[in-house]
């Protein structure tokens, strides 16, 4: 059942991320004059389609992994003479360029549409409230404490754990104090704490930016119980089920599920004896859970089941919410700050601060965008905008092949007063299939580490 929901997540978030970027093409195209022959949404051949009175073909592709435009263009087929002003090769450089831009203008647009309607709704976060610190760690160090509630981070305020990962993981890199102002148990007022570092999370596989502080967040006690088991691993092999609560393992009692998580983690193909309650009932089965390889060569076991969710303590949520207007710039706003960490993240994993293994395929996309719809609409959408920006700061790389290529050959045409050439242009070509094909099998590569 994980698998097919996995699946149907994400074809509809690649499905609404190609339209909305396609039709962004499609769109300015229209406007500037030019023929569409196909809007197609996914590659191959076509499972549906149907042509209206322009002549332009809407399709949807067997393979959902992308879609296209495809333009009238006599650098592709003959035009017939009549038609030679819809050609796209024959408008000014300006609508071109708006033409290609507009496809990841489209992007940003969904996403700050997605978090303008999640401000609206609002959204409930959890407050960054400290559970514990590491001895000898930067925190301690520091005089972090257990109960300290995090309000800033260099200055930034800091509502929730999501805007605490995000100020971190934006940092990477960072040499020297790291000022985090933290409201102590009781106390009104915040103090600031300077905690040293040095490379902060420089090529850690992969980042984690409160381990390497010592920090660990707040959280109510979570019982060993099982919340969902996933069809076909150790789990379900066993007959355990959705609810069996965890009493002992090999004799000895289960105390909650972090507990278990390390019993299980600790035991890669060793059987177990597992003894669980289930409707006030216990029972004694045999466990074997499965090896996952670790890329330091480690290895860990897992079952494919995870944790009951437990009620957070009404003290510890907030909700955010925001009127339809303020909205509106806090939505620019959001996309704008991961736009920003996007890009940056980038240019980090280009010079080496940020390992290449964290890119993400098809695979860990798939198995995020599950995730996020089995956690709900909130999550799901919030995964979707932030999937809408990666996708747009990607195409505007200045790869040939991608729309960033196209520009870059047309901001140089504005500059040069002429077209770079065609013979010039296929050779960028054949460089940024090239480029792109490695992302792609390193992206894939490492979706499989993952797993195995």
């Amino acid at each position: 059942m994980g698998l097919i929901q996995n699946i149907l997540a994400v074809i509809v978030v690649l499905g609404l991320l190609v339209t909305f970027h396609e039709f962004g093409h499609f769109w300015v195209a229209r406007r500037c004059g030019v023929k569409v022959l196909r809007f197609s949404v996914g590659f191959g051949k076509p499972l549906w389609s149907r042509v209206d009175r322009h002549g332009t073909e809407y399709a949807i592709a067997a393979i959902p992994l992308g879609g296209y435009v495809k333009m009238l263009d006599e650098r592709e087929a003959p035009v017939p003479e009549d038609q030679l002003d819809q050609a796209f090769n024959r408008k000014t450089v300006w609508q071109r360029i708006a033409i290609v831009a507009a496809g990841p203008v489209a992007n940003f647009l969904l996403a700050i549409v997605a978090y303008w309607a999640l401000f609206v709704a609002g959204t409930t976060v959890v407050s960054p409230m400290v559970g514990s610190v590491a001895p000898d760690s930067p925190a301690a160090e520091a005089g972090l404490a257990e109960g300290h509630e995090i309000v800033a981070i260099q200055g930034d305020e800091m509502r929730s754990w999501e805007d605490v990962n995000l100020k971190l993981v934006s940092i990477i890199g960072f040499s020297g104090e790291l000022n985090i102002d933290a409201r102590p148990e009781g106390a009104s007022d915040a103090q600031r704490y300077g905690l040293p570092v040095n490379d902060y999370l420089v090529r850690q596989d992969p980042p984690q930016p409160l381990q390497t502080l010592g920090i660990t967040p707040w959280q109510p006690e979570f019982p060993a119980v099982l919340g969902q088991v996933v069809s076909g691993e150790a789990a379900d092999q066993a007959g355990l089920e959705a609810g069996d609560r965890m009493v002992a393992v090999n004799g000895e009692p289960v105390d909650d599920w972090m507990h278990f998580v390390n019993i299980v983690r600790g035991s890669p193909g060793e059987t177990l004896q597992l003894t669980y309650e289930r409707d006030g009932e216990q029972e004694t089965v045999n466990l074997t859970p499965g090896r996952n390889s670790l890329e330091t060569g480690d290895e860990i076991g897992y079952i494919g089941a995870g944790a009951q969710q437990v009620e957070w303590p009404a003290a510890f949520q907030r909700e955010i919410r925001y009127g339809p207007v303020e909205a509106v710039g806090q939505a620019l706003s959001r996309t704008g700050e991961m736009t920003l960490l996007t890009i940056d993240a980038i240019r980090k994993m280009l010079v080496g601060l940020i390992s290449p293994s964290n890119l993400s395929g098809p695979i860990t996309i798939a198995q995020v965008s599950g995730d996020s719809a089995r956690a709900g609409v909130e999550a799901f959408v919030g995964f979707l905008a932030y999937l809408s920006i990666s996708l747009g700061v990607l195409n505007l790389l200045p790869i040939p092949v991608l729309d960033g290529g196209h520009l870059l050959y047309y901001f140089m045409e504005v500059v040069r007063g002429r077209p770079v050439s065609e013979k010039t242009q296929a050779v960028g070509l054949r460089i940024g299939l090239a480029m792109v094909g490695t992302l792609m099998l390193m992206a894939l590569y490492f979706d499989l580490m993952r797993l195995w």
